[in-house]
C-alpha cells in the first residue's frame, strides 16, 4: 500500500471512505463470464481475450468521460444503455457482429449478482476491526445503481454507513462533489477522514482535493502488492507520529 504522507498535526480521525471494485472486491471469471454469456449470442472469444478487451474498453471509453457528469446517469437510457454501448465496442474491437440488445442485458443483471464477484480475503476482518475501533466507515465509488445490492450480496454493506455511487452523485471521483456528499451524509468534515483506493488519479488525487487529511492507494498487482490489512498498520505509524 502505498501511503501519502499524513500531515504531522492530523486532526483526529473518524471516518475512512474506499473505493469499490480493486480495493474490496474484485471479478476472478470476469473473462470466463464474458465469454460463457456472449458465446451463448453468438459472438466467440476466449477467456483471456475477453478480460483483456474489458479493461481497453473501459479504459477507452474512462478516458471520453468528463468527472463532472456521472458517465452512467448522462447516457441515454442510463446505464443499461451507456453498458450496451460497451458491450458493442467490444464486440467492434472484437470484430464480432453487433451484440443483441438481450447479450448485453444479461450481462448487466449478471453483474448485479454477488457471486460475479469475489471479496479479497482480508476484507471482512479489517473493516470489523476498523469499525470496532470506533470509525465510520463508507464507500465512495464509480458505479451504477447495481453496487448497494453487490455489497449486500458480499456481506459487506453492514459495515458502512454509507454508499455512495456517482450514479447516485451525479458526478465521479475524482470530482471533489463525490466526496463531499459522501462525508455529508456521516456528518464529517473532510480533514477527519481519509480516503482508500486503488488509483492514483481517481482516489487518492481526488481525496486530497477534496480536503480529506490522507488518501493511501492500495496496489493488488505487481512486485509490491498490498492488502487492505495494511491499513491498520498504516494507522497505527500515523498516531504514532502525531
Amino acid at each position: 500500500m502505498a501511503t501519502l504522507p499524513f500531515p504531522s498535526r492530523q486532526p483526529h480521525l473518524e471516518a475512512i471512505t474506499f473505493d469499490a471494485t480493486g480495493t474490496l472486491f474484485h471479478s476472478p471469471r470476469l473473462g470466463e463470464i464474458y465469454s460463457e454469456i456472449l458465446g451463448r449470442h453468438g459472438i466467440a472469444v476466449d477467456p483471456e481475450t475477453a478480460r483483456r478487451l474489458v479493461r481497453e474498453v473501459w479504459q477507452e471509453l474512462a478516458c471520453r468521460a468528463t468527472p463532472e457528469q456521472d458517465r452512467f446517469t448522462a447516457h441515454e437510457g442510463g446505464a443499461r444503455g451507456w453498458w450496451l454501448r460497451f458491450v458493442e465496442r467490444f464486440a467492434e474491437r472484437l470484430e464480432a457482429p453487433p451484440p443483441s440488445r438481450f447479450a448485453a442485458a444479461e450481462l448487466f443483471a449478471r453483474f448485479a449478482r454477488a457471486d460475479a464477484w469475489e471479496v479479497f480475503p482480508e476484507v471482512p476482518a479489517v473493516l470489523a476491526e476498523l469499525r470496532a475501533r470506533g470509525l465510520q466507515l463508507a464507500v465512495i465509488s464509480n458505479w451504477d445503481e447495481r453496487l448497494p445490492a453487490v455489497l449486500d450480496g458480499l456481506g459487506l454493506s453492514e459495515h458502512f454507513a454509507a454508499i455512495v455511487t456517482s450514479g447516485e452523485a451525479g458526478v465521479e471521483k475524482p470530482d471533489r462533489r463525490i466526496f463531499d456528499h459522501a462525508l455529508g451524509l456521516l456528518g464529517i468534515p473532510p480533514e477527519r477522514a481519509i480516503h482508500v483506493g486503488d488509483r492514483e488519479v481517481e482516489d487518492c488525487e481526488g481525496a486530497l482535493a477534496a480536503g480529506l487529511s490522507a488518501a493511501l492507494r492500495i496496489d493488488r498487482t505487481g512486485r509490491n502488492r498490498g492488502e487492505l490489512r495494511d491499513l491498520t498498520g498504516v494507522l497505527e505509524r500515523a498516531r504514532a507520529d502525531r
